[in-house]
């Protein structure tokens, strides 16, 4: 440490770092993170270098330096070819601007990064600002001074932690997926859709079912993941701030991080490791992050249920559609080792639970009011069903079959007690105007006798006209 910190790395003995193996961090990238505290102490950077979780996630992608064979990507283009066709008849949803690919696992790190850094880097500024605290806290107060200028510095170490643990996660993640849309969010850019071979044949094999089925099922479902988002603009935005603002209400447990400093052995960083990936250092979820993560996970559902009842309808052809659809719920419900660390390391779990009850919603709107308006409901972020309309979809499907017919749509509850507090207030305005005091100007509006049951006004009106030469019937605003 004291090389360390005087920025003298040339004696340390690659010896020493390989005890390290318990972070599962290779010499050569814990030298890159010792090149980053460096940096940091000579005040050369700020915030959360992400550079270092693409390093560490492209050397766990890239470990068996498989890449995608000639082979492996023809078939991948043929089963892609052949699904567009399929899904031309399945959805009123138009294709891609450009054609899906088989990809390596490095290249889906490399285009899902992004979106990845994006999501994780309110909890990355918890941990920094958590750390910051800490110190300050701790720091007796004659220090107080000193440690106020050490901020920046903290900062960037606990930024520079979790960046090199989320590549962690993103590296283990890439050996596990097999398209784009594995996770049920939009990680690859917009537009484009992904298999990835090496993790395809991981996939298949305990399924006992033909590779050329599989193939078509799983590029069918990429194809219409991708499709839906390409066709609802404001999906993608939607999904990301929804997962941004759960992640923006996590703060890290100061209490269980200063427990795990106290009695940290640096020859045995697995505790460390297992903290940050067991949520260990996250706090329980407060009310609003359960709320918001209860309204994600039915967005999830609804996604993944329209994907689902689309990739059925497309793939009817296939003898073993049956066995792989389920074969992917049950995976997408349990999820793997690597997304359970993701969600430890931000907290968040990222499996529609209502996915079949969503399913079933589309089929029935599907049967009711056929392909194109049940797609019709992405056409805007109100139309998108809500989860009442999951739970019983029945006045939905009432709606739209109105709709269908130019009908009104069927009034709820809230229609009908809005309509009847207009019909008072207007009941209201009309008793005012017939039993309020007439206004002199207008024809009838004389002061009349208590003990006369007419006026001249009155009787001029009945005869014609009034003193003002006003039309038979005119009448004036009072």
């Amino acid at each position: 440490m004291r090389r360390l910190m005087s920025g003298d790395v040339s004696g340390i003995d690659p010896e020493q770092l390989s005890r390290l193996s318990g972070m599962q961090i290779d010499p050569a990238m814990l030298q890159a993170v010792m090149a980053q505290l460096q940096g940091a102490f000579a005040g050369t950077n700020e915030g959360v270098d992400w550079s270092l979780a693409e390093r560490q996630a492209l050397h766990i992608a890239n470990q068996d330096g498989l890449g995608v064979t000639t082979g492996q990507r023809t078939d991948i283009d043929q089963a892609f070819t052949l699904a567009a066709l399929w899904l031309g008849e399945a959805t009123s949803i138009s294709d891609l601007p450009r054609p899906p690919r088989a990809v390596t696992r490095g290249a889906w790190v490399s285009a899902t990064l992004p979106v990845w850094q994006e999501l994780a880097e309110p909890v990355a500024t918890s941990i920094a600002d958590a750390l910051t605290a800490a110190l300050g806290q701790q720091a007796p107060d004659d220090m107080q001074e000193m440690i106020a200028g050490a901020g920046r510095l903290m900062r960037t170490v606990g930024g520079s932690l979790f960046a090199t643990q989320l590549g962690q996660v993103v590296g283990r993640l890439s050996t596990e997926v097999v398209g784009g849309g594995d996770v049920g969010i939009p990680v690859m850019p917009d537009g484009e859709a992904a298999i990835l071979p090496q993790n395809f044949a991981d996939f298949g094999r305990d399924l006992e079912i033909p590779e050329d089925q599989l193939a078509l099922y799983l590029a069918t479902r990429e194809l219409a993941h991708a499709r839906l988002f390409r066709h609802a603009r404001w999906l993608r935005l939607h999904v990301i701030s929804q997962v941004r603002d759960f992640a923006r209400g996590i703060h890290v447990d100061t209490a269980a991080l200063e427990d795990l400093a106290s009695r940290f052995d640096p020859t045995q960083p697995e505790e460390l490791r297992g903290a940050l990936e067991s949520g260990a250092l996250l706090p329980e979820r407060s009310e609003e992050q359960t709320a918001a993560l209860t309204r994600l996970e039915n967005l999830l559902a609804t996604i993944e249920g329209w994907v689902d009842v689309v990739t059925e309808d497309a793939t009817s052809r296939l003898p073993s559609a049956g066995r792989i659809a389920e074969a992917v719920r049950r995976r997408r419900a349990v999820g793997g080792p690597a997304e359970q660390a993701l969600g430890a390391l931000v907290g968040l779990e990222l499996r529609p639970r209502r996915m079949r009850e969503a399913a079933a919603m589309w089929r029935a709107v599907t049967d009711a009011v056929g392909v194109d308006g049940r797609d019709g409901l992405w056409d805007y972020p109100d139309l998108m069903p809500s989860s009442d309309d999951i739970d019983d979809p029945a006045a939905l499907i009432a709606r739209l079959t109105a709709a269908s017919r130019g009908e009104a749509a069927p009034s709820d509850a809230m229609d009908d007690a809005l309509a009847q507090l207009l019909a008072e207030e207007a009941d209201g305005g009309r008793h005012d105007a017939e039993s309020g005091t007439p206004d002199a100007g207008t024809p009838g509006a004389a002061a009349p006798d208590a003990g006369t049951p007419g006026n001249a006004a009155g009787d001029a009106e009945r005869d014609g006209g009034d003193d003002d030469g006003a039309a038979p019937g005119d009448q004036r605003p009072v």
